[in-house]
C-alpha cells in the first residue's frame, strides 16, 4: 500500500426543503346524538313547544330532554320513542330525519373528497327502527 486513503464516496448533505404542510385533520362524523338532538329541537320549535310540555307529554325530565336535544346525553331507544310521540312522529320518522340530516351534512363533505377517496354512493348508516 502506498499510504493514500482507499476512494470513498463523498456524502453531499441534503439542504432543506420547504417545510410540508400538515395534512388537514380528517372532518370528523357526526355523532347520531347530536342528529336525532338537532331533529328533536328543530321539530318542537317548528311547533311552537316549550322543553316542558313536550318533556311532560313524553313523560321524561325537562332537564333530560334538554341534554338529549343538546347532544349530550345518548338516550335510549324507549326515551326517543317517547320524545317523538310527544312530537307527532313516530321513531322511524324521527331516525328517516336523522338520517336525512346525516346525508345531508356528510354529502357536502363528500363532494368536496378527492376521488378514490373512501366511500362509495352506497356508505352511510343504515338506520332502522
Amino acid at each position: 500500500m502506498t499510504g493514500q486513503a482507499p476512494d470513498r464516496a463523498r456524502v453531499i448533505p441534503l439542504r432543506p426543503g420547504p417545510p410540508r404542510p400538515e395534512p388537514a385533520p380528517a372532518p370528523r362524523e357526526p355523532l347520531l346524538r347530536d342528529l336525532v338532538g338537532d331533529v328533536l329541537r328543530s321539530e318542537r320549535l317548528a311547533q311552537e313547544r316549550t322543553l316542558k310540555d313536550v318533556a311532560d307529554a313524553a313523560r321524561i325530565s325537562m332537564p333530560y330532554l334538554s341534554e338529549v336535544e343538546r347532544g349530550r346525553k345518548e338516550a335510549s331507544s324507549e326515551v326517543l320513542a317517547a320524545a317523538a310521540r310527544a312530537l307527532g312522529l313516530g321513531l322511524g320518522d324521527l331516525l328517516a330525519r336523522a338520517h336525512g340530516e346525516l346525508v345531508r351534512v356528510t354529502g357536502r363533505r363528500a363532494a368536496a373528497m378527492p376521488r378514490g377517496g373512501s366511500g362509495s354512493a352506497r356508505d352511510g348508516l343504515c338506520l332502522a327502527a
